[in-house]
């Protein structure tokens, strides 16, 4: 007489759940791959066209190395040396300014915040990260010009570049001292270390990757901003090496300059300006990406 416990049991079978799960997994991945393709049109459309029509300025004779003093709006001569050197000093005045600040804001944040103190902080910092670069360009200039008398220069420029790039850092590295795993820092607490000294020669060096690729992303944010330099600097077609007196030329002010410049050499500077910008932002991100790599491969 045979029991239930003498029949054999049967596998379930999960052939149409199977089938059910791939096909909806491959409509899934279908619909994300046509949607990366269809962004991706735009830029590479761009990034074409911006080649196309800049490259003749880019390769020129004299296009990195000089600048357009006594050059004629007619005439294709001259260069982006001036523009250029504007660009990387507003935007390394910057972040001279703004990465100290950015860091010990999200050390706070981290590592100290509790309380109304820091929910303060942290919604200060949502807001300033909304606030267009116009808005941040008059802010400056009502306070530092207009309230304290300074002359309009490139160090206003990078004053406002500074509120434009801080919520940038101050978010990144947040984020990166978020990802410390916290058994780091309670070793370090039971060997007695103080939790300054736990901070600065643990979490830091930890994070450290995230944050500088972090910066260098915040720096190619800031400079392609042309609200600032319309209103706080004049153009300049010759290098000024002052940062806080006289007008300095700036590659996005540059390319607004030129824009007013009907001739053939005019329209050439603004595509050869537009593709310097360019090549400027990616050597920054490629140089993010490197030093992300070599510092994590140290550690």
């Amino acid at each position: 007489m045979s029991t239930l416990l003498d029949q054999p049991v049967k596998a379930p079978t999960f052939k149409n759940v199977s089938t059910s799960r791939r096909i909806k997994n491959n409509i899934a991945s279908s619909l994300f791959v046509t949607s990366f393709l269809i962004a991706l049109v735009p830029l590479l459309w761009l990034l074409y066209t911006v080649i196309e029509k800049g490259f003749e300025a880019v390769t020129s004779s004299g296009w990195w190395t000089k600048s357009l003093k006594g050059i004629l709006p007619e005439q294709f001569a001259g260069g982006i040396y001036h523009a250029l050197y504007g660009t990387l000093v507003q935007a390394g005045m910057a972040a001279i300014i703004a990465v100290p600040l950015g860091i010990m804001a999200a050390i706070y944040l981290v590592e100290y915040g509790r309380g109304p103190l820091a929910k303060t902080t942290t919604f200060m910092v949502d807001v300033l990260a909304g606030v267009p670069s116009i808005v941040a360009a008059l802010f400056v200039f009502a306070l530092w010009i207009a309230t304290f008398g300074m002359p309009q220069s490139a160090f206003a420029v990078s004053l406002a570049l500074v509120l434009l790039m801080l919520p940038v850092v101050i978010r990144s590295t947040e984020e990166m001292l978020k990802l410390v795993p916290d058994e780091l820092r309670e070793a370090s607490y039971a060997l007695g270390i103080p939790k300054w000294k736990t901070i600065v020669r643990v979490v830091l060096p930890t994070a450290m990757p995230g944050i500088i690729s972090g910066i260098l992303l915040a720096l190619a944010r800031i400079m392609g901003e042309t609200a600032p330099v319309l209103v706080l600097v004049g153009n300049s077609r010759s290098i000024n090496y002052d940062l806080f007196d006289g007008n300095m030329a700036s590659l996005p002010l540059m390319i607004y300059s030129e824009l007013g410049n009907p001739e053939h050499a005019g329209q050439m500077r603004v595509w050869g300006a537009a593709l310097t910008l360019i090549i400027v932002i990616a050597f920054l991100n490629i140089l993010a990406a490197v030093a992300t790599r070599l510092l994590s491969a140290k550690r």
